[in-house]
């Protein structure tokens, strides 16, 4: 089959059975671009919610601008990966002061946070511009349709397969096509159990000529996941509890937490702890966390070490917070 062929039959596919989805079928760039971030690291069952939300609570790329961070990342929490909240933020405020969105994916890229990836898929979708969009749905469906063993983890493998993309997009008809590669590989050409029966490009598929469907795509080893151990201390003191902002240069820079002990002994807050849970699992992308949760209830105010602050338990969910932190503070409420 050839490139046009390979492209015909995908649209085909796309037009019985794509994804109805809440941010399909409009060409405002602002909910596509929402939606490419939120959809990132998160499956669509639960972004979709989360659009929904986010689309009611910042209508309009200057809603989200005016916004406080605090206020987007109590929004986003629970999707993780925070950085991508702090990002689209700042993108936001780039944007209005730009007077609008960047109509060339130059000017995309230039946005904080947005990639090859999301410029591509907005800068399609909203504008119509012939760019591939590439991501881990179109690296699986092309390196099994093309038998393709270059890793996609590598410089090289990038390379092949953007630029394999790139001649499969038809100018006239980008956005189709992405969003076609896109649900093709999340619903039919899956990395477990592919639709193979009903492909409609079985016939051409060279993984599945060769009995290398499983096998594709290829990957270097991954680096090794590390393990880091938190104890978590909720001190209520007169309706009062101790938070800090977490700092830049580690995970869910930006989001509020209680007293952390990280590698070191539990302090003496003038009062026994309760251990509320231990080993408590939370896996991110390169770490695994567990947690030790414990209560103190002093009689007397304790110290706080550095950066730490009171507010009031009834102020709480002003507060974003690690999901992690949301599972503490549903022991003790």
């Amino acid at each position: 089959m050839s490139e046009r062929g390979f492209t015909a039959a995908l649209l085909r596919w796309f037009g019985l059975y794509g994804r109805e989805l809440p941010w399909r079928g409009i060409d405002d760039a602002y909910g596509i671009w929402v939606s490419e971030v939120i959809l990132q690291q998160t499956r669509i069952e639960q972004g979709r919610d989360y659009w929904l939300r986010f689309m009611e609570r910042f209508p309009t790329v200057e809603a989200l601008a005016a916004a406080s961070e605090d206020e987007v990342l109590r929004l986003w929490q629970g999707l993780g990966y925070y950085s991508r909240a702090r990002n689209m933020h700042a993108a936001a405020r780039q944007i209005v002061e730009h007077g609008g969105f960047p109509r060339t994916i130059e000017g995309l890229r230039s946005l904080k946070g947005v990639g090859d990836y999301t410029a591509a898929a907005v800068g399609s979708m909203a504008f119509g511009l012939p760019v591939a969009a590439v991501d881990g749905n179109v690296y699986r469906v092309l390196a099994r349709h093309y038998g393709i063993d270059v890793p996609i983890n590598t410089t090289r493998g990038k390379r092949t397969f953007e630029a394999l993309a790139q001649e499969l997009v038809p100018a006239d008809a980008a956005s189709a096509f992405n969003q076609a590669m896109m649900d093709f590989g999340a619903t039919w050409c899956t990395p477990r159990s592919p639709r193979c029966i009903d492909c409609p490009v079985a016939e051409t598929c060279e993984a599945l000529r060769t009995g290398r469907v499983d096998q594709l795509p290829v990957k270097e080893k991954k680096l090794q996941v590390k393990e880091r151990h938190f104890s978590y201390i909720y001190i209520r003191h007169e309706g009062m509890t101790a938070l800090r902002r977490r700092p830049a240069g580690d995970i869910w820079q930006g989001l509020w937490e209680p007293l952390l002990v990280e590698d070191a002994p539990l302090p003496d807050l003038g009062c026994p702890l309760m251990l509320l849970a231990s080993g408590v699992k939370h896996v991110l992308t390169h770490r695994i966390l567990l947690a030790d949760f414990y209560l103190a209830e002093p009689e007397a105010r304790p110290e706080l070490p550095p950066g730490y602050i009171w507010v009031s338990e009834q102020e709480l969910d002003r507060h974003g917070v690690p999901r992690l932190v949301e599972k503490l503070f549903s022991m003790v409420h």
